[in-house]
């Protein structure tokens, strides 16, 4: 795989595409049919890009194809790897890409709150799938930025353009949680898949040597990234990736404290706890009572 080039500034990505310097340095809106496919480049920028995209510009994140033919959402951080493809026969590029420099919200609100947003961080098939309306919604509030981008700039283009930046990526916030409860088959799969491999990884008795299961592992082993797994549970639990992991360990100690005669200490180290304080003081965190007035309770 050839090394990524890095691309630090809006003005040397118009550069490379062959375009005329965008209007304005920190921020530039493309339409798909301008761009030219870069078969074998990956690069990696230095600014956030944020794109609706349908049957448009073959592009691969990680390992993964983007998807074009059902038409999404994406939304990419600094210093994330884009690789160009070929394009395919009838190939006919819709939607666009806005590119934003970090510079550009400097001493505004957005600076700090655009690394809030966890979808930055989201692999390719956890894009946001956007219906008509939705769609509508996030074409006229570009619109409005083009506009901004095209006129005069002056002291008020930059007030102007975050505060559409910042509406865009509210109602992204909104539909991103509106997609985890309706695209529920796809989720909850996931949640069943969550299940199945945690009730795995504690039932088969090694946790002293693997330690408890780390969210990087458990959504690896889901094929999804850690913040679209703790956005997701979040939504549809409440609990955090950590919290939901902790609250099936403590499901398996009751198992084990309510059906077994092992002592409390016997069952922290099959638990993975090293030390049968630490499992103690857990155990009473999630359920206010200790581990032997648990089991106290069922005699």
């Amino acid at each position: 795989m050839n090394t990524p080039i890095r691309i630090s500034s809006i003005s040397q990505a118009h550069k490379m595409q062959g375009f005329a310097p965008p209007p304005h340095p920190l921020i530039s809106i493309i339409e798909c049919g301008q761009l030219k496919a870069s078969p074998g480049i990956s690069v990696i920028l230095d600014f956030y890009m944020i794109s609706i995209k349908r049957n448009c510009n073959n592009l691969v994140y990680g390992q993964q194809k983007y998807d074009f033919d059902e038409g999404f959402m994406a939304f990419v951080g600094p210093n994330q790897v884009l690789s160009g493809q070929e394009h395919e026969p009838g190939y006919e590029p819709k939607g666009w890409m806005l590119f934003v420099h970090p510079d550009f919200f400097w001493g505004t609100p957005l600076a700090r709150k655009i690394k809030q947003y966890e979808f930055f961080n989201y692999s390719v098939n956890e894009a946001l799938f956007l219906s008509e309306k939705e769609e509508k919604i996030m074409n006229e509030l570009v619109a409005n930025i083009i506009q901004e981008c095209n006129g005069n700039i002056d002291k008020f283009t930059q007030g102007i353009i975050v505060s559409h930046l910042d509406a865009l990526l509210n109602y992204s916030d909104r539909f991103y949680q509106r997609q985890f409860i309706t695209r529920q088959i796809t989720n909850h799969a996931i949640l069943e898949r969550l299940d199945d491999l945690l009730n795995d990884y504690f039932d088969k008795g090694d946790l002293i040597n693997k330690g408890l299961p780390t969210v990087e592992l458990i959504a690896a082993s889901l094929n999804v990234s850690p913040s679209y797994l703790r956005s997701l549970l979040k939504t549809l639990t409440g609990y955090s990736t950590q919290q939901y992991i902790h609250e099936k360990l403590i499901d398996k100690a009751k198992e084990r404290l309510s059906t077994t005669s092992l002592t409390v200490s016997e069952i922290a180290y099959e638990l993975g706890f090293e030390h049968p304080q630490s499992f103690s003081k857990l155990f009473k965190t999630k359920t206010n009572v200790s581990p032997l007035e648990f089991r106290a309770s069922f005699n």
